[in-house]
């Protein structure tokens, strides 16, 4: 089975509404394999720009008021917004991977030190009246277990944090913990069976399997590599739960779910994609979809998402910066070949959309960016 790159691109185009666009978040997030949320402004406007008029107050009226979108961790352990009906999908999955410890021996804990923690995190958010900040959620976590777990020993931004928190994220703590409605500027934690009535997680294995088959429908062609680094989990665990999926290879090791052989002719136009968007971090080979100068332009050391990217017809051509002043937002566009008068007249009226997905008034200028990478 054999199939053209421009084919495969313009596939991943439409299945993650950078085509045609959507009309419900979570439809849209779903489709995505969730939407990076480290930076919750770009995180927004990921989702915004693949809706229908979409807006950045649609959004977070989404995940806080409508709860159809959660704030969670999702692959890589980095906070990601999910479909709040596919929490139990996530949690299940992320239980599955492989947990490696990555602090020395005096920071980590025990595997019955873990377990207690998650038995402490579970029953704090399940019986708390509403959700917990940080300081509140430790100090239930050390009342719980014992001050061993309050030790100011994990390093984290030029500070320390209390030993507990080195779990947080990681597989042993999916189903466990989700974030709540921000409180002022303070971050807050909850329940997943409190965020979303009815949540179960799947078992674990199954769970895998069925987000490798969403994985590889939303961004496939793709090898247990990429797949793997998509995870952050090890290429020979991913190598042997793939081998038990129905799956067709249509390269010497990049696969399809098995009959998933619906390629459009072509997709194409041109998006701007904020940091971290899922489109540019999940699709490979980097080479094929950072062609040229953009591999080196922008990917930070060969990563994905460091760079807000201009895309066109699915493939990478460009970076772009917007600084925010005021009612205004001021894009910088930066082509790494000189557009046509039909791309510039696309790309003003992709700048408009993204005025209007953030209620303010846009200007355009096209030269260098000269915003280095987001760390």
């Amino acid at each position: 089975m054999g199939f053209s790159w421009s084919s495969i691109i313009a596939r991943r185009v439409a299945r993650n509404y950078l085509g045609e666009p959507g009309t419900d978040a979570a439809d849209v997030v779903g489709a995505m394999c969730g939407a990076h949320a480290q930076v919750m402004s770009a995180a927004s406007l990921s989702v915004a720009l693949r809706l229908d008029g979409g807006t950045l107050d649609a959004v977070r009226d989404a995940v806080w008021e409508d709860r159809t979108l959660v704030k969670t961790w999702g692959p890589r352990g980095t906070v990601h917004l999910l479909p709040a009906r596919d929490l139990g999908l996530w949690a299940g999955a992320l239980a599955a991977l492989p947990h490696s410890a990555v602090f020395g021996a005096d920071v980590r804990m025990t595997p019955a030190q873990n377990a207690q923690v998650v038995a402490a995190l579970d029953d704090a958010v399940r019986s708390a009246d509403g959700p917990l900040s940080v300081d509140e959620l430790s100090a239930e976590v050390v009342r719980r277990t014992g001050s061993w777990a309050g030790d100011l020993v994990m390093p984290a931004f030029q500070t320390m944090w209390p030993r507990w928190r080195q779990i947080v994220g990681s597989p042993l703590t999916q189903g466990v913990l989700c974030f709540g409605a921000p409180r002022g500027r303070k971050v807050t934690y909850t329940s997943p069976a409190v965020w979303a009535p009815g949540f179960t997680s799947w078992e674990p294995r199954a769970a895998l399997a069925e987000l490798i088959r969403r994985y590889l429908w939303s961004y496939g062609p793709a090898t247990p590599a990429e797949v793997a680094r998509w995870l952050a989990a090890p290429v020979p665990f991913v190598t042997t739960v793939m081998a038990g999926l129905d799956l067709d290879r249509i390269s010497a090791d990049a696969y399809l779910v098995a009959g998933d052989d619906a390629f459009p002719d072509s997709v194409g136009g041109l998006r701007l994609l904020p940091y971290f968007d899922a489109y540019a971090v999940g699709s490979h080979p980097r080479r094929v979809v950072f062609p040229g100068r953009a591999f080196e332009r922008a990917l930070a050391r060969g990563q994905a998402g460091n760079y807000p990217v201009l895309l066109i017809d699915g493939l990478v051509v460009g970076v772009w910066h917007q600084r925010r002043s005021g009612r205004r937002v001021h894009v910088t566009v930066e082509p790494l070949e000189p557009l046509s008068r039909a791309r510039l007249s696309a790309l003003d009226d992709e700048v408009a959309r993204l005025g209007l997905a953030q209620a303010a008034t846009p200007t355009l200028t096209i030269g260098a960016v000269t915003v280095g990478a987001h760390a």
